[in-house]
């Protein structure tokens, strides 16, 4: 019989600099410098929000998503809900201070592209760098393909700027974009398959997210 399994996934945010440097999107104004900023859960901003004046600054935070599935569980099928190591069950949004992932085990995913005019422009790409497996102290795996998340935000009724998805088995695939001079977030809640009979153990990885932009 298998015992129980648990799993985890570390996730973390980086971004990709320049050559040279109605769900909830909101326009921003056009500044200079321009800027990228990519939030993964954790975020830190000074001064107070966007809207007050506020700047981003960097938060090495790295936060978890995870599930322990019962040993007479494992392997039926049945998708089991996955928690975050965020603390508190709302998450505010660092463009206004409301709550907007407010349930407990979201995942707030967000940020903004500033440009230095308001002309056409290409949007930057949010992409998530996914390993092929989740692995455990033994070398046993699961497929990160397991993995997959549902999109919404507190009082959005419109298609999320990050929807709904599934992890790939290994590789880079595209989460979502930000229009140019623009604000969005999402909140992402992680299911973990369960369709795979594996050993006992604490199977983990990591996905990395990444902001770039021509």
């Amino acid at each position: 019989m298998c015992a129980l399994a648990k799993l985890a996934i570390v996730l973390s945010a980086a971004l990709t600099p320049w050559v040279s440097a109605v769900a909830f999107t909101a326009t921003i104004s056009a500044a200079t410098p321009r800027a990228l900023y990519l939030q993964v859960g954790t975020g830190s901003f000074t001064g107070g929000n966007y809207k007050a004046g506020g700047q981003p600054a960097n938060n090495g935070t790295v936060n978890v998503v995870s599930a322990t599935v019962p040993a007479a569980a494992v392997g039926n099928g049945t998708a089991q809900a996955m928690t975050t190591n965020l603390a508190g069950p709302t998450f505010p949004s660092y463009y206004d201070g409301h709550a907007f992932c407010n349930s407990p085990g979201q995942l707030y995913i967000g940020g903004f592209y500033r440009r230095t005019s308001n002309a056409n422009a290409q949007g930057a790409t949010l992409q998530a760098i996914v390993p092929p497996v989740l692995t455990n102290a033994t070398g046993d795996t699961i497929p990160f393909s397991q993995i997959r998340w549902t999109s919404s935000g507190n009082g959005d009724t419109g298609a999320q700027p990050f929807p709904a998805g599934t992890f790939v088995a290994g590789g880079t695939q595209t989460i979502g974009t930000i229009a140019r001079n623009q604000w969005a977030e999402s909140c992402h809640t992680f299911s973990y398959a369960n369709s795979a009979v594996v050993p006992s153990g604490t199977y983990t990885g990591r996905v990395v997210y990444q902001l770039s932009a021509p």
